[in-house]
């Protein structure tokens, strides 16, 4: 008998009585555990921090919580964060180490819980003004295959010869007590800068935006970047991955008690690049958000519009050394 995988998007289960991990019922709605882990929730004092909702609701980091069985938990999620925490603790070099494959599924947990409590949210919205909640097929379509990727924690799930995520690490010189975190929950883009390193991470590309940007990784990965250089590197992710044009299929093979997942060709029929153009001003509207710290304006950032402003390449198309960058980390 193949594993059985849990679709939760086929009849919309957002319950508080079903483990979001497997489906099985819970022993009561209080069967739960935190999206953001008690240990970096610890370590930054996020706790009573404000965690801003889609609906423009504000909630706090501990108030986002999932259900999850307490075996499913023990047994499967508890071991994964103690392997995380632990290379956390030693900064870029024990991330370095991490089998990437457990970074995108920790990451993809956390994404997914993000994901749960805003569906919750909106439902409850939605119900409150007597109205249906409505979510659109394409959405539902990248939820749903995050969700069943996701399940490679606790099933024996294997992706067949391809990395269904891109994922960037580097050496950053930031501030020990600071903590920056970022997500689109749309494209599925994830960033995290924090102790001596940041990652960003795109989960449902198949490598895609990682072949877009490798030219430009490949100079910068052994370098230690100044925040504002990583956060110049994100902003450049997170808008490809909204250029992204695609929708990535699956062929889900049960095999024996094993589940391999192959991926389909991106081309597709269709003949379209699989990004679309890139826009400088919009670009400069990301960057001008991802360095709100330094305070750049749009018209700064785009004052050439041919060339945005850049702490990562000069004019000539040079590095530029975070050593030489004298704004505050």
């Amino acid at each position: 008998m193949p594993a059985q995988i849990y679709a939760p998007f086929e009849k919309f289960n957002f319950s508080n009585t079903k483990c979001f991990l497997t489906g099985e019922a819970l022993q009561s709605e209080e069967e739960k555990i935190q999206v953001f882990p008690q240990w970096l929730m610890s370590h930054y004092n996020l706790e009573d921090q404000p965690f801003k909702l889609l609906d423009e609701s504000i909630a706090t980091y501990k108030d986002l919580k999932i259900p999850c069985s307490a075996a499913v938990n023990d047994e499967y999620l508890e071991p994964l964060e103690n392997e995380i925490a632990a290379a956390f603790a030693n900064g870029y070099e024990g991330v370095k180490t991490l089998d990437e494959l457990k970074l995108f599924q920790w990451t993809s947990k956390l994404l997914y819980g993000i994901i749960f409590n805003e569906i919750q949210s909106g439902i409850k919205m939605m119900h409150a003004q007597g109205e249906e909640f409505n979510i659109s097929q394409a959405i539902i379509h990248k939820f749903s295959h995050l969700h069943l990727m996701l399940q490679s924690i606790n099933l024996p799930i294997h992706f067949e010869e391809f990395k269904p995520f891109s994922l960037f690490l580097f050496k950053v010189d930031n501030k020990p007590e600071e903590f920056g975190y970022r997500d689109e929950i749309n494209t599925q883009t994830f960033a995290l800068r924090i102790k001596d390193f940041g990652l960003v991470i795109c989960l449902q590309d198949n490598n895609t935006n990682f072949s877009y940007h490798h030219k430009i990784y490949e100079q910068l990965k052994e370098d230690t970047l100044h925040p504002i250089q990583f956060e110049e590197f994100s902003g450049r992710v997170f808008y490809s991955n909204y250029l992204f044009n695609r929708l990535p299929e699956y062929n889900i093979l049960p095999v024996g008690k094993d589940i391999y997942i192959e991926d389909m060709p991106l081309r597709g029929i269709s003949s379209k690049p699989l990004f679309d153009e890139w826009q400088n001003k919009t670009y400069g509207q990301v960057l001008e958000n991802f360095w709100k710290n330094w305070g750049f304006l749009l018209l700064e950032i785009i004052k050439n519009p041919e060339k945005p402003m850049s702490f990562l390449f000069d004019e000539a198309g040079d590095k530029i050394s975070a050593g030489t960058i004298s704004l505050p980390r």
